[in-house]
């Protein structure tokens, strides 16, 4: 279930689909993704699929939190990360081992508090969880070198483009539910705001108000 050569073949898959940051490839081959689920699912924790992890999210594919990764990578390292959806923890412990600092918002209580055990088990220190709407981002925080969104608003939220430092970039996926959405990358350059349009994705909407 959790063998070297499972997470080898995942990791084949990856390159075939083209991940090409090898940083990024080594981390997600040695986080044990099957941690972030519970125990009924764990068998499939190195398949290259979404999962659910209760409350109506899901547990991103490998292949959406490595290429959202390489994007925020692109330009180089990233000392102060923003992630909106913490969710299970998975994207969280990736962004953990590339980045800085990662600060990362989770609107349903119950998910926060398992990506904390999650993190505090893999001994990450670099991580702040906070329980709020992510749609807000975390401005007390801000301004941030990168953020990460893993959930889909329908068009992109103009608090988290006004915490994007200069040189910043965000990641997001952008659409209605269930209708086509976009991978998105927006860059803060000394001009103004620079949108460039990815490749499809299908993603749960990001909402407003939080969960206790």
């Amino acid at each position: 279930m959790t063998s070297q050569r499972t997470r080898d073949r995942l990791i084949g898959r990856l390159k075939e689909q083209g991940i090409q940051n090898t940083d990024v490839l080594d981390v997600i081959r040695n986080t044990p993704r099957h941690i972030f689920l519970d125990e009924a699912l764990a068998h499939r924790a190195y398949e290259d699929s979404a999962l659910p992890i209760g409350f109506q999210q899901t547990l991103s594919q490998p292949y959406i939190v490595a290429r959202m990764t390489e994007l925020l990578l692109q330009n180089g390292p990233r000392e102060k990360v923003l992630e909106v959806g913490s969710g299970s923890g998975y994207q969280t412990a990736i962004l953990a081992q590339l980045c800085g600092t990662i600060y990362s918002v989770e609107r349903i209580l119950p998910l926060m508090e398992k990506a904390r055990g999650r993190m505090r088990q893999l001994g990450f220190r670099n991580v702040h969880l906070r329980h709020a709407d992510g749609g807000m981002g975390w401005p007390q925080r801000g301004p941030f070198d990168a953020i990460l969104s893993a959930a889909a608003p329908e068009v992109v939220p103009q608090d988290l483009l006004d915490q994007l430092a200069v040189g910043g970039r965000l990641v997001i996926p952008i659409g209605p539910q269930g209708q086509r959405q976009y991978l998105h990358v927006f860059d803060r350059t000394e001009k103004g705001i620079e949108e460039t349009k990815v490749e499809p994705v299908l993603f749960v909407p990001l909402v407003s108000g939080v969960i206790a």
